[in-house]
């Protein structure tokens, strides 16, 4: 088992995917063991209701959800963030690893 999951929600789980190989990428070459994968805001509550997730990050395109999101998460104690455009658009997944680190911290 992964020593911790990273869920990313977007609108359809499609432009997110490649972000999620560039944070897998980095956190390998950093030697952590994380499960990293996304999927659509649709399906957000399967997910956590079935996978112990540590930490959510939504794509910038679906940011107006956030409250929705902070919703289903309330008591659960797991970190919610919207990805920063910049590093979204970049596919910077070294940024935005070190962004779900931080709120796991």
């Amino acid at each position: 088992m992964a020593q911790k999951t990273i869920m990313l929600n977007c609108a359809a789980g499609m432009s997110t995917s490649l972000l999620v190989k560039k944070m897998q990428e980095s956190a390998q070459a950093q030697g952590k063991d994380y499960e990293i994968f996304a999927c659509p805001a649709s399906e957000a509550d399967q997910k956590l209701a079935t996978e112990q997730i540590d930490c959510v990050l939504l794509g910038p395109q679906v940011s107006y959800m956030k409250a929705d999101f902070e919703k289903k998460l309330d008591g659960k104690n797991i970190p919610l963030a919207v990805i920063p455009m910049q590093d979204y658009g970049m596919m910077n997944g070294k940024k935005v690893l070190e962004l779900a680190d931080s709120l796991m911290a």
